[in-house]
C-alpha cells in the first residue's frame, strides 16, 4: 500500500495545487464571475487536469497495472481537478480493501504480515 500512495503521492499534490491556486484567484475572479463562478472554476479545474495529465507522466491507472491510453488520462484529469478529495476517497477505499483482506486471513497468516 505504501508503493501504491507513493505512486498517486502526485496527484494528491496536483490536486491540492488546484485547490490553493483557485483559493489564490478567488479574490479577483469573484466579483468578475458572480453567479457563473461555479462553472468556471470548473472548467478550470478541468483543463489544470487535462494539461497535467497530457503532458507529465502522472498517471492514476497507472499503479494498478492497468495502462489504457486516454481512459487514463481523461481518469486522472478528472481525479486532479476534483482537488484532494478524489484521491483521498481512492485512498481509503483502497484501505477499506486492505482491512477486508487481513480480516480473511487467519492469525499465522496475519503473523506473516
Amino acid at each position: 500500500m505504501d508503493a501504491l500512495a507513493m505512486a498517486l503521492g502526485p496527484v494528491f499534490v496536483a490536486g491540492f495545487a488546484l485547490q490553493q491556486l483557485l483559493e489564490l484567484l478567488d479574490p479577483w475572479l469573484d466579483p468578475l464571475l458572480g453567479e457563473r463562478k461555479r462553472q468556471v472554476y470548473a472548467c478550470i479545474a478541468v483543463l489544470y487536469g487535462l494539461l497535467l495529465a497530457i503532458f507529465t507522466p502522472i498517471r492514476v491507472l497507472q499503479p494498478f497495472g492497468i495502462e489504457v491510453g486516454y481512459v487514463d488520462v481523461l481518469l486522472t484529469a478528472l481525479f486532479i481537478s476534483g482537488g484532494t478529495k478524489g484521491i483521498n476517497d481512492l485512498l481509503k477505499w483502497l484501505g477499506y480493501q486492505k482491512e477486508r483482506a487481513k480480516a480473511q486471513l487467519s492469525e499465522a497468516q496475519i503473523r506473516r504480515v
